[in-house]
């Protein structure tokens, strides 16, 4: 049942694995997160998982397609 909620609504935020510090991190998109309904946690969904010990997990908040399109791309 938590699966099919979790199907149903966008998530809210993205996983990605990252590699290296600063300006010379690399990053790659695994997976992505819901919030729970009550606030207190995430359920995640990862499409990948990373085989190396190099690097570290980060969740981020997701941002819209349309409003990273927005404002000044000509």
């Amino acid at each position: 049942m938590a699966n099919q909620q979790t199907t149903n609504r966008k998530p809210t935020h993205d996983i990605c694995h990252v590699r290296g510090e600063g300006k010379n991190a690399f990053w790659t998109k695994i997976g992505a997160a819901w919030i729970h309904e009550d606030g207190q946690g995430l359920n995640l969904s990862l499409d990948y998982v990373p085989t190396s010990n190099d690097g570290r997990l980060v969740i981020r908040i997701r941002k819209e397609k349309a409003e990273a399109t927005q404002g000044g791309a000509a």
